[in-house]
């Protein structure tokens, strides 16, 4: 015998039914609020890299990384010291400040206890100096390291002074990642007879690479366009040599595009117009690398 049909009961009248989505002006005209600022913002960003491109196109050529900056020719003038300098800077700072933060990020996350003050104390400092202004560190670099330790305005300075104002970012960036791999691999590995140590890193660490190497590419990324700290640390405008090592003079591309925006020939700015396209491919690269170690390696708990 076969089943009786099932009919669906109809709803009673004078009840909501679930048909669809009701109207709400308020919402949609919220959307349509934050729809219109994110095309404002992409337009303006569209508007400013054309310009930019527009104006750098004259001397996107090799002239630009094969000479040196020149104050009478700008038609055979380059920024070979400003990016060579940059890629040292940049280089040691990576190799200062991340090993740092990043077992200052373990310690804080995996063996320091909360309810001592002096870990309270260290964490409310970090999260107030990730938002200190960086000429600040610009005059801490100069004071301190330039001329009490006695390291004069070098590549070692400045490396050390961009350490200091990425080193923050790096730690919570760090422990954010750290933080967000489950208590549970925690405890079943030590649950099997593993240290600590050897849960934190064959288990933990493993598993928070792609956060912690995103965040460190990230705070890089603001490193490598910051000037203010350098100009304070004697990163002068017209090098004609590149670094030889920690104790050489040295120059940065955003003070090669100070300096090339604040001349008032034609062809200057057409130079700091292709500098900047160089720095905005050295930060898109960095970017980049982060996005997809993110989508490579990251885990769904």
């Amino acid at each position: 015998m076969s089943a009786p049909p099932v009919t669906e009961p109809r709803p009673q009248e004078g009840r909501a039914t679930l048909a669809g989505p009701r109207f709400r002006p308020g919402e949609t005209a919220f959307r349509w609020l934050l729809l219109a600022c994110l095309v404002v913002a992409v337009v303006f960003l569209l508007v400013l890299l054309g310009y930019i491109l527009i104006e750098a196109w004259p001397r996107l050529d090799s002239r630009l990384w094969n000479n040196f900056p020149s104050i009478r020719r700008p038609e055979a003038a380059g920024a070979q010291s400003a990016i060579l300098g940059t890629v040292w800077v940049i280089a040691f700072t990576a190799l200062f400040c991340l090993p740092t933060g990043i077992m200052a990020a373990i310690y804080l996350e995996e063996y320091a206890d909360p309810q001592r003050w002096y870990n309270r104390l260290i964490e409310l400092n970090i999260q107030n100096l990730a938002a200190v202004p960086s000429i600040i560190y610009g005059i801490l670099g100069l004071g301190l390291l330039a001329r009490q330790f006695a390291l004069g305005t070098t590549v070692l300075t400045a490396a050390l002074t961009l350490s200091l104002l990425v080193l923050p970012v790096v730690i919570i960036s760090a422990r954010e990642a750290i933080r967000a791999v489950p208590q549970s691999i925690r405890e079943a590995s030590l649950a099997l007879g593993a240290t600590r140590w050897q849960t934190i890193s064959r288990q933990v660490l493993p598993a928070a690479v792609p956060g912690i190497a995103t965040g460190s590419i990230l705070a890089l990324s603001r490193a490598i366009g910051e000037a203010a700290p350098v100009i304070m640390l004697g990163a002068i405008t017209y090098v004609a040599f590149n670094p030889e090592g920690l104790q050489s003079a040295y120059t940065v591309l955003p003070v090669q595009i100070y300096n090339w925006i604040a001349q008032s020939r034609a062809e200057f700015h057409h130079l700091a117009a292709a500098a900047i396209v160089v720095l905005l491919v050295i930060l898109l690269a960095m970017n980049a690398a982060a996005i997809w170690l993110r989508n490579r390696y990251s885990k769904r708990w």
